[in-house]
C-alpha cells in the first residue's frame, strides 16, 4: 500500500474541523498553556513558504502541550485592517471589505491545507464591527483617563477634574504637554467649557495636538515612522514630507519607565529587548537654559553631561524648533529657510540613522554662556531632533562624536575640557568617555567627572539656570490616520469640542463613501460620507485608527472572541492569564510590541485586565528566503545563453519565476510563454538545458521566487511541508528555501511508511520488542522532548529521522515499538496513517 498523503491528510483534516478536535476548553481543571502566533495581514497574494515558518514552530508546542496534559489556546485570526486593501480600492473601486473577505478565503484555505492545530471557533478580524467595538471602548477608556505620577497609574480623568475645582493644577504631579500653565481653583471655574476641554487635553492619555507627522502626499494619509524607509514610504515607494498637523496622539511617554523595568521580567530574546530600550532611550542629566543675546527668550537644552558646560562652542536647533524662525537675522533667512524645508522632509529615524551625512547652518544670532557670558552661535541642525529633549543640543565638539562632526565639517572651535587617562589625539576624534579630569572650566577643575557631573547640576540649580531631569527618546504615538480603511474614532465635535460617543452607542461602524480618497479639499476620505453626524448633527472625527490599534489588544479577544459585553470575561482572563509562548517577527520590535505592551499596562491600572505583560516568552522566528533564479541575456542580441556560458559574453541577468525551473534547469517552452519578448527569442543550450543562476535573495513577488506552500502540499503532502521547514535549521536563523532539498524529507515519511506497511498489507504485530528496539525508542522519547521544550525543532526532526533509520535497520515491526513512535511525529506535523 502506497502512501497516499492526500487522501490521508484530507480525511483527518475533515475529521478535526467536524469534531472541533482542537477546541480549547474553558472551564477544565488541566494547567493552561497558551501558544499565540502574531495574526497575518491577509494580502492578495495569499501564503508564501516563508509565512507558515512560525505557524508550524507554535503548532508543535501546542501538539506537545496537549499531549502533555494541558489545556491548549492556539487561536487564529487576521489583521484586516491595512493600507493595501485601500490602495486597491483606490485603484479599482472595489471596497476594502470585498477585498479583505476574498483574500482572507485563500489564507484560510491554505491554513487549512498545511494542517494547523487552530481553535477557529475563536477566529478574529480587526475590521469586524463586532470586535472593533473593543477597539473603540478601549479608546475611550484612554480619553477619558490622565497618567498620575503619585500613584505611578492611569486615572479616570473625573479625578483630575476634581482636583482642579478644589485646588487647581499646582499639586498635579501628571504626564501632561510640557506648556501646560498653572492656574487656581477660582480661575477653573471661570474657565469655559472650551477652555476646560482645552485644558484637559493636556492631560489625557488620548488626546488631540499638534504633532510633526510623516504626510505621504501620494497615500494621503500619515505614517508611522517604522512605515518610512529613506524618505519614501515603505509601501508604494512614494515620497513622505515632515508635516507639523492636528492629530489624535497616545501619550505612551507616561509608561516609558513601566516599559523599561517590564522588560526585565519577560523571556523574550535579549536583541529585542535592547531595540525597545533604545527606542525608549532613558537618559539621566539637567535641563540648561541660554540666553539669546539681544533678545527676552532662552533656548533651553536637555544635557547628560553638565559637566562639560565649559566645552560649548555652539548650540544647535532641530530644524522643527519654534524658535528658528524668530532668531534667524534677514541675511541668513533664505539659507535658514530653505535647510528647513529640506530637512523636515527627512525622517526622524533617517535622520537618526544617517551619522555620516553632516549638514547644518548658521542662523546669525547667538546666546549667551550661561557661567562666563561668552558669545556662542546658534546653528540648524538635522542631527537634533524637535523630539527628543528640547529640540536643541548645547554642542562640545571635544566630547561628543555628532558634535565633533559637525563642528570638524564647518570649522567651529573644539575647546578640550576634559583630560583622558590614557593618551588621546583630539584632532583626530573626541573623547566622549565620563573619564577623566576636568580642565578649562573654572569651578570644576581638577574634578573627575562624576564629581563633576554632580557639581555642575548644583550650581546649575542655584542659578536657577535649570534642574536636573530625566529624560526619554520615546515619542507619543501619532494615532490618527487620514485613510478609510480603519477603525473609526468614536469622536463626535459639538461647538469644536471633541467628545467621545456614549460607550452604549458602540460600535460606530465605518460608513459608505462614494470614493476612497480625500476630499478635493484635502480633509480625509471618511468627510465624504453622506449624512454622517452624531444625532444627525454634529461632525464625527474624520481619522481613522492605525493598522496597530486592532493588534494592540487582540491577545485578549481569543480568550472570550464572541461576548458581545465587554472585551472578554474576567473568569476567564484570570484562568488565560496572558500569552505563554508568542512567535512572530522582530520588524515589530518597536512598532506593535511596544504598543501592545503600553496598552495592556493601561488595562491593568483599572483592574480590566489582571496581567502587566501580554506575554511572558517571546520568540522571533527566523525568514525564509528565496532561492532567485536568472537567465543570462546578451546584451544588444536577441539571446539568451546557459549559465555556463556568460563568461562568453556580455550578459544582463533577468529574475525568472522559479516555477519554471527545476534543478536550475529552466523549462525553455515555459519561459517563451512567460513574456513577449522572450517568444522568438534565440537560446544557447547546455547538452539541450538552459542552466540557470541563482542567488540567495528575500522571498517576494518582485525577484519572482515566491513559492507557495498549495504547490508543495499538493506534491509532497504537508507533513513533508512542515518537516522541511523546520529541518531547514534553527527556528530563529534565517535560511534559504530550496525545493530540491525537499524530496529528502519526503523520502523520510515513506520510509516511516513502510515501518507500517510491506506489499500493500499492514505489518505490525504483537510481538515483544527487542532490548535494541526499546532503547531506541526511550532514547528518541528523552531527546525529542527535550528539544521541543528548547524550540530545537530542527534537531527534533534530525532525532526522528535517526529513530526511523534504525527501527528500519532493526526491522521493527512492533506495536510496542512503532505505534509509540507517532505521537512524537504528530508533535512535528499533522500525520496519521491510518
Amino acid at each position: 500500500m502506497d502512501y497516499h498523503f492526500i487522501e490521508i491528510e484530507k480525511k483527518w483534516q475533515a475529521r478535526w474541523a467536524k469534531d472541533k478536535t482542537f477546541k480549547a476548553d474553558n472551564n477544565s481543571s488541566k494547567p493552561k498553556y497558551y501558544v499565540l502566533d502574531m495574526f497575518p495581514y491577509p494580502s492578495g497574494a495569499g501564503l508564501h513558504v516563508g509565512h507558515p515558518l512560525g505557524y508550524i514552530a507554535s503548532d508543535i508546542m501546542a501538539r506537545y502541550k496537549r499531549h502533555k496534559g494541558f489545556n491548549v489556546l492556539h487561536p487564529m485570526g487576521y489583521d484586516s485592517f491595512g493600507l493595501p486593501a485601500e490602495q486597491y480600492a483606490i485603484q479599482t473601486g472595489q471596497h476594502p471589505a470585498v477585498t479583505t473577505e476574498q483574500n482572507i478565503k485563500r489564507y484560510r484555505e491554505q491554513l487549512d491545507k498545511i494542517g494547523f492545530s487552530f481553535d477557529w471557533d475563536r477566529e478574529v478580524r480587526t475590521s469586524d464591527p463586532q470586535y472593533y467595538k473593543w477597539t473603540q471602548w478601549i479608546f475611550i477608556q484612554l480619553f477619558n483617563s490622565w497618567y498620575n505620577k503619585k500613584s505611578d497609574k492611569a486615572e479616570k480623568i473625573e479625578t483630575l477634574i476634581s482636583e482642579f475645582e478644589k485646588n487647581g493644577n499646582a499639586n498635579v504631579d501628571a504626564c501632561c504637554d510640557e506648556e501646560t500653565k498653572s492656574f487656581s481653583a477660582e480661575q477653573w471655574k471661570t474657565f469655559s467649557e472650551k477652555e476646560k476641554s482645552d485644558t484637559l487635553m493636556q492631560y489625557r492619555i488620548a488626546y488631540l495636538g499638534e504633532a510633526y507627522v510623516n504626510w505621504c502626499p501620494a497615500l494621503g494619509t500619515v505614517l508611522a515612522n517604522d512605515e518610512v524607509k529613506d524618505g519614501v514610504s515603505e509601501r508604494g515607494g512614494h515620497p513622505v514630507e515632515r508635516k507639523l498637523m492636528k492629530q489624535w496622539s497616545m501619550r505612551i511617554t507616561a509608561y516609558a519607565q513601566r516599559l523599561l523595568d517590564g522588560l526585565d521580567v519577560i523571556d523574550w530574546p535579549e536583541s529585542l529587548k535592547e531595540s525597545q530600550r533604545y527606542w525608549i532611550g532613558r537618559s539621566e542629566g539637567t535641563s540648561l537654559k541660554f540666553k539669546i543675546q539681544n533678545s527676552k527668550e532662552s533656548i533651553e537644552v536637555f544635557t547628560t553631561r553638565p559637566d562639560t558646560i565649559f566645552g560649548v562652542s555652539f548650540v544647535t536647533l532641530a530644524p522643527e524648533h519654534a524658535l528658528v524662525e524668530k532668531i534667524t537675522t534677514a541675511e541668513q533667512k533664505a539659507t535658514v529657510d530653505e535647510y528647513v524645508t529640506k530637512s523636515k522632509n527627512r525622517s526622524e529615524r533617517e535622520r537618526q540613522a544617517d551619522v555620516t551625512k553632516v549638514s547644518g547652518v548658521f542662523t546669525g544670532s547667538y546666546v549667551e554662556h550661561p557661567f562666563t557670558g561668552k558669545q556662542i552661535p546658534i546653528w540648524v541642525g538635522d542631527y537634533v531632533l524637535a523630539g527628543y529633549g528640547t529640540g536643541a543640543v548645547m554642542a562640545v565638539p571635544a566630547h561628543d562624536e555628532r558634535d565633533f562632526r559637525f563642528a570638524t565639517h564647518f570649522g567651529l572651535t573644539k575647546p578640550q575640557v576634559i583630560t583622558p587617562p590614557s593618551e588621546h589625539n583630539f584632532e583626530e576624534n573626541s573623547w566622549d568617555e565620563k573619564e577623566g579630569t576636568l580642565i578649562n572650566s573654572d569651578f570644576l577643575n581638577g574634578l573627575n567627572v562624576k564629581a563633576a557631573i554632580k557639581k555642575a547640576i548644583e550650581e546649575i540649580e542655584k542659578k536657577n539656570l535649570g534642574s536636573g531631569k530625566i529624560n526619554y527618546r520615546l515619542r507619543d504615538a501619532v494615532f490618527g490616520r487620514q485613510r478609510y480603511w480603519g477603525e473609526p474614532i468614536p469622536i463626535y465635535y459639538k461647538n469644536g469640542i471633541p467628545h467621545a460617543i456614549p460607550e452604549n452607542e458602540l460600535p460606530l461602524v465605518l460608513p459608505e463613501v462614494d470614493k476612497f480618497l480625500p476630499t478635493e479639499d484635502g480633509e480625509p476620505p471618511l468627510a465624504r460620507a453622506k449624512g454622517w453626524k452624531y444625532k444627525n448633527e454634529f461632525d464625527y472625527e474624520w481619522t481613522t485608527m492605525p493598522g496597530w490599534a486592532g493588534s494592540s489588544w487582540y491577545f485578549l479577544r481569543y480568550m472570550d472572541a464572541n461576548n458581545d459585553k465587554t472585551i472578554a470575561d474576567k473568569n476567564l482572563m484570570d484562568y488565560w492569564q496572558n500569552v505563554d509562548l508568542y512567535i512572530g517577527g522582530s520588524e515589530h520590535a518597536t512598532g506593535h510590541l511596544l504598543y501592545v505592551r503600553f496598552w495592556t499596562k493601561f488595562l491593568k491600572d483599572f483592574g480590566y485586565i489582571p496581567v502587566d505583560e501580554p506575554a511572558q516568552k517571546l520568540i522571533n522566528q527566523g525568514m525564509i528566503q528565496g532561492t532567485s533564479t536568472m537567465v543570462h541575456r546578451v546584451n544588444n542580441q536577441n539571446k539568451i545563453v546557459s549559465a555556463g556560458f556568460k563568461k562568453n559574453y556580455d550578459t544582463t541577468m533577468i529574475h525568472v519565476d522559479v516555477n519554471m525551473v527545476d534543478n536550475n534547469v529552466v523549462d525553455v517552452e515555459a519561459l517563451k510563454k512567460w513574456r513577449d519578448d522572450f517568444a522568438d527569442i534565440e537560446f544557447e543550450l547546455e547538452n539541450g538545458k538552459l542552466m540557470c543562476s541563482t542567488a540567495v535573495e528575500k522571498m517576494s513577488k518582485r525577484w519572482y521566487n515566491v513559492v507557495t506552500p498549495d504547490s508543495i502540499c499538493e506534491y509532497y503532502g504537508a507533513d513533508t511541508l512542515r518537516l522541511y521547514e523546520m529541518f531547514l535549521g534553527p527556528l530563529e536563523q534565517s535560511k534559504p528555501w530550496n525545493t530540491n532539498g525537499i524530496t529528502g524529507v519526503s523520502g523520510f515519511l515513506k520510509k516511516l511508511w513502510r515501518l507500517f506497511y510491506a506489499n500493500n498489507t499492514f505489518t505490525v504485530t504483537d510481538v515483544e520488542p527487542t532490548k535494541a528496539e526499546l532503547k531506541t525508542l526511550h532514547k528518541t522519547i528523552k531527546k525529542i522532548s527535550e528539544d521541543i521544550e528548547r524550540f530545537s525543532y530542527n534537531t527534533s526532526v534530525s532525532n526522528f529521522m535517526i529513530c526511523v533509520n534504525e527501527l528500519t535497520e532493526q526491522k521493527c515491526n512492533k506495536h510496542a515499538i512503532i505505534l509509540k513512535v507517532l505521537p512524537m511525529l504528530n508533535f512535528l506535523n499533522s500525520m496519521k496513517l491510518i
